[in-house]
């Protein structure tokens, strides 16, 4: 039966996630801002959760092309993962022209030896699906996490068709972006996915005016549901069409 990884990015979540039958954490903080390095205090938490966590290794938001300074903050953050005890990282890293940066990601998988490793979705800019696939598949990483090069999963069937055509069972293809309880089993008919993330999340109201009011909150913020999660796991498991 086809994974559900939940991605999360606060302790609300984390909960939420675990008591709705999540299989696989990925953890990260702001995940408005397409997900960072969560905090030690939330790996911490998530250290004890008894599924696998594989937590995100991005030092800032913006593009994902990095310099020396930005890698050294890498390294120190796959330490820090490892230290605390998480079964894996997720990375990516692009050139200027939407290319993977392979020399980049082989100093990153090389450092996380002994984790496990899925390439974030840097690989939806690349301007070629089976190239990037067989890099991603020669630095040995476990699986892709993309949207098929489209703003959402259901919208890049075709491109991610092609990820799993030119993976050939080399590497896992785990689609991601849009998916949710009622549109998973219309893509899990046209394509065979083992894998599929989404955050499950739903709008929360912010609490506190004033914190809107000098724009350090929004009006609501999503975080994980547990009925969410379960509604994508029978989803997931409903017999195909």
């Amino acid at each position: 039966m086809t994974l559900l990884e939940v991605c999360v990015a606060d302790p609300q979540s984390l909960i939420a996630a675990l008591a709705g039958g999540g299989q696989r954490i990925e953890l990260c903080s702001a995940l408005e801002l397409g997900g960072v390095t969560p905090s030690p205090g939330l790996m911490r938490l998530a250290a004890e959760a008894p599924i696998p966590v594989y937590a995100i290794v991005r030092p800032r938001s913006g593009d994902f092309v990095y310099d020396a300074a930005d890698l050294d903050c890498m390294y120190r953050e796959i330490d820090t993962i490892r230290e605390f005890g998480l079964a894996g990282v997720v990375l990516g890293a692009s050139l200027g022209d939407g290319r993977l940066d392979a020399a980049t990601l082989d100093k990153l998988v090389r450092h996380a030896k002994g984790l496990g490793t899925t390439l974030h979705r840097a690989f939806d800019l690349v301007p070629d699906i089976a190239e990037a696939v067989e890099l991603a598949v020669s630095l040995k990483f476990e699986r892709i996490l993309t949207s098929g090069g489209a703003p959402t999963a259901p919208e890049g069937t075709e491109g991610l068709a092609a990820a799993i055509e030119a993976a050939k069972g080399r590497i896992g293809i785990m689609a991601g972006s849009g998916l949710r309880a009622d549109n998973v089993r219309a893509l899990l008919d046209r394509l065979p996915l083992e894998e599929v993330h989404s955050s499950c999340a739903v709008a929360v109201p912010s609490r506190g005016e004033a914190a809107m009011r000098l724009g350090f909150a929004a009006p609501t913020r999503k975080q994980t549901s547990a009925e969410a999660v379960r509604a994508f796991r029978a989803a997931i498991a409903a017999p195909a069409l």
